[in-house]
């Protein structure tokens, strides 16, 4: 028998089920980690495809953080990651306007906040004068904002900007720009909470924290395999295709989660298998989270159900030649957002089919309508745009195209979503919870899915302490 409290389930295997399980086996417990999927990494993950060209190393998304993600930073060194997924030296964000053909940039120097970003400002050519001093304005009253102001979940960040004076043109050239990447939404969309989080923490928290990392390798190294070898040398049994259909109390104690092992297995049937454990972690999206959950876990346990999901649509474009020079480019008049070089990780240039080729990768964000689009409708509403925003893509010839969709990439950052959020503490015993949903402080994140599983080892940690305390003895 193991000791109290020293046997822990997480169910879930993308990055907050990898982050509680490790801490948790920190703290000395016997973790066993249950994942539906057939690898980890939740929703920043790798497959394998065979293209027009030959089998690529595909991302399922193109995700990348900020130096000030301490806590992803410090998964990646804890797997042996951080290597492979640098930072740049200095913020540089290469911004074009696809209808005049100017190249703008966004940029930091090394002065005191908010000092570091006025340089970048002044010289940033898709907005006027007028508009660069309004902007500046605006980031310092957002500054003096407090993101954990219950106050500021329930206002609309397009609101706040509009009554500062923010013009349509300020608005889609810059405050979206970089909410639309971090948020997965639209200013008119997004709890200006949230907002005040990313900017204030991204952009006026310290000079170097929006410096860009992205990872030079699939994701699937990282998350998948790197994670992977690093939870085997902790001692955590990672379970794969592993599905969790029910959790209850057992008896005398503890809980005991009924599992399937087999594909299918325990659809409308008996599960095979039930593992005994003192704590569990639900490390899954708020829906599953919420079939899992016991009754009396949670105050009003449907809010769950009132988180709403975002999707995230990727193109892949592959061509015959090298047609950006950038590691990555953002747009401006165009319906192109981002757009990221990803040849290298990909392994194009090891097929001999496009061993001179360039492998892009369309990001867009806060897609309701064209997540459900055929690939057809978007092959003609991309290139096109393409073309525009990289002049040499109309001269070079295209190998191969193809789009990947996450229709609930992320929870939607809407006013009132905060007080929907639980924490990682539920209201049973040795029960918590942790994925990118919960209350964080942070948007939809892989800072804070890991964030979360931190906090839940964290939780578990000192409810255990708490439930060990000796009594006070009586005066």
């Amino acid at each position: 028998m193991s000791a109290p409290g020293r046997r822990a389930l997480v169910v879930g295997g993308g990055l907050a089920g990898i982050t509680a399980a490790l801490a948790l086996a920190a703290q000395g417990r016997r973790v066993t980690l249950l994942e539906t999927r057939p690898r980890l990494g939740g929703l920043a993950f790798s497959f394998r495809r065979e293209s027009a060209v030959g089998e690529l190393t595909v991302d399922n998304g193109q995700h990348v953080y900020l130096r000030c993600c301490t806590a992803y930073q410090g998964l990646l060194d804890r797997i042996g990651g951080a290597q492979l997924a640098p930072v740049q030296r200095r913020l540089d964000v290469p911004v074009v306007d696809a209808e005049r053909g100017v190249l703008g940039r966004l940029t930091r120097s090394a002065l005191p906040v908010p000092l570091h970003l006025a340089g970048g400002l002044a010289r940033y050519p898709h907005l006027t004068l007028g508009e660069r001093a309004g902007v500046a304005r605006a980031a310092l009253a957002l500054g003096r904002l407090d993101p954990a102001d219950p106050a500021l979940d329930e206002l609309s960040f397009a609101d706040w900007l509009r009554a500062r004076r923010q013009s349509p043109a300020s608005i889609a050239g810059l405050w979206d720009l970089v909410g639309v990447a971090t948020l997965n939404a639209r200013a008119e969309d997004v709890s200006l909470g949230l907002a005040a989080k990313v900017f204030r923490t991204g952009l006026l928290s310290r000079p170097a924290a929006a410096d860009i990392g992205v990872p030079m390798v699939p994701l699937g190294t990282l998350h998948d395999e790197l994670a992977g070898a690093a939870l085997d040398r902790a001692g955590v049994r990672t379970l794969l295709t592993t599905r969790a259909r029910a959790l209850r109390t057992a008896p005398g104690g503890g809980w005991r989660l009924a599992i399937s092992t087999r594909p299918g297995q325990g659809d409308g049937h008996r599960p095979d298998q039930e593992l005994d454990a003192d704590i569990v972690v639900l490390a899954v999206p708020q829906q599953a989270a919420h079939r899992l959950l016991p009754p009396g876990s949670l105050p009003d346990a449907d809010r769950l159900l009132r988180i709403d999901s975002a999707p995230i649509l990727n193109v892949h474009v592959i061509y015959d030649r090298p047609v950006l020079r950038l590691p990555f480019v953002a747009a401006v008049n165009s319906p192109i957002q981002w757009v990221f070089d990803r040849t290298g990780p990909a392994g194009l240039n090891a097929l001999p089919a496009a061993r001179h080729g360039q492998y892009l990768v369309i990001s867009q964000s806060a897609v309701t309508e064209e997540i459900q689009q055929p690939a057809e409708v978007l092959r003609k509403r991309y290139l096109p745009a393409l073309s525009r925003l990289l002049p040499r893509a109309a001269e070079a010839r295209l190998l191969d195209f193809f789009v990947t969709r996450e229709r609930t990439a992320t929870f939607a950052p809407t006013p009132g979503v905060g007080r929907l959020r639980p924490g990682p503490v539920t209201g049973v015993p040795g029960l918590f919870l942790a994925g990118a949903w919960t209350a964080t402080g942070w948007p939809a994140t892989m800072e804070g899915a890991v964030r979360s599983g931190l906090a839940a080892a964290r939780a578990a940690a000192e409810g255990e302490s708490t439930a060990h305390r000796p009594a006070k003895e009586p005066v």
